[in-house]
């Protein structure tokens, strides 16, 4: 019988690469065997994301035409592209151009999950350089944002008085399929801001009622870690994911029900604190969607500093200081 999970787990599994405080020589480590993707503005050079070493080596096979030009510091261990165009626009095409012939050559795997949706890429001072297909963001380790909507319902006679609506992910899914997710969860698109993508996603993953969703969703703050991939992503291992989630709670009436709308979900369930947390114990949840609902379980008082041994874990490592620039910013 596989161990049961416990806090600490699950955040490990989710907030897994290393802290440069409390872990110097993993981190070191970890940082040797990346390449920092940079920018550079009048202030000087800075990190916008986090590349393998392997991702590199295919991305200099790219035909310069196509990608543009390079720029790599074997000392920095620093590499520059898609800098030379001077507009956003030219930059994201240049980004297209790229990542199109990589999607076309199949040379990795994450690639098969792409979605034909384009997420920003920001530097300093709310700028967004160029947008990138989301798949493909992961080849660059830049920062990622989405939304998670957490819908319950109020149940006097259930542990801690409510239910939590929580659905099953698609098996066709490429990434996670059949895990339980929040229960409403997507990523904002370039200039999309957070309260669009909840009234988008609640839409068109649970069928809610617009109305409902806009007069009653309540933000409950961000969510900042940063994820190391594994196979079940739908490519290979190693990417570095660092994210923000914007966090809503939403309070359903006894008579609405989520259905799955777009085949991104398979079924809806309600269900109990107890049950949820023999879920998360037994692994069935999506890492990131796992520390999600421990942070909603320290919102609603379910876990205390007197009943969850981690709970300080908890509080720093969900609200994780990211190395890159972006709207997250304005919340730090």
């Amino acid at each position: 019988m596989a161990a049961r999970l416990t806090s600490k787990d699950l955040l490990d599994r989710c907030d897994g690469f290393p802290y440069a405080d409390r872990q110097p020589e993993r981190y070191a480590r970890k940082l040797d065997s990346l390449f920092t993707l940079v920018w550079e503005d009048e202030e000087g050079v800075y990190p916008i994301g986090y590349m393998l070493k392997s991702v590199f080596d295919e991305l200099k096979k790219v035909p310069l035409a196509i990608r543009g030009d390079i720029v790599f510091d074997p000392f920095a261990n620093t590499v520059k592209m898609f800098h030379k165009p001077a507009t956003e626009k030219k930059r994201t095409e240049l980004a297209a151009a790229t990542t199109h012939y990589l999607r076309l050559n199949q040379t990795f795997k994450i690639l098969k999950g792409w979605r034909n949706e384009m997420w920003p890429i920001y530097g300093r001072n709310g700028d967004i350089l160029f947008s990138m297909e989301r798949a493909a963001v992961a080849l660059f380790g830049c920062m990622r944002y989405g939304i998670h909507l957490i819908a319950y319902v109020q149940c006097s006679t259930a542990p801690h008085g409510i239910k939590m609506w929580v659905p099953k992910r698609s098996q066709i899914k490429t990434s996670w399929p059949g895990m339980l997710d929040n229960t409403v969860a997507g990523g904002l698109t370039t200039r999309e801001t957070p309260f669009d993508c909840v009234m988008r996603e609640a839409d068109e993953e649970a069928s809610l009622p617009q109305h409902l969703v806009r007069d009653h969703a309540k933000l409950a703050g961000l969510v900042k870690y940063i994820y190391m991939v594994d196979t079940r992503t739908g490519g290979e291992e190693g990417y570095v994911y660092p994210e923000c989630q914007w966090v809503y709670d939403l309070e359903l009436p006894d008579d609405v029900i989520p259905e799955p709308n777009d085949g991104e979900v398979e079924s809806f369930m309600l269900c109990t604190v107890d049950e949820v947390k023999e879920q998360l114990a037994t692994g069935r949840w999506k890492p990131n969607c796992a520390v999600i609902t421990l942070d909603f379980f320290v919102r609603m008082g379910i876990l205390t500093r007197k009943n969850e041994p981690y709970f300080d874990d908890i509080e720093r490592r969900l609200r994780r200081k990211l190395p890159f620039p972006g709207p997250h910013e304005d919340e730090e």
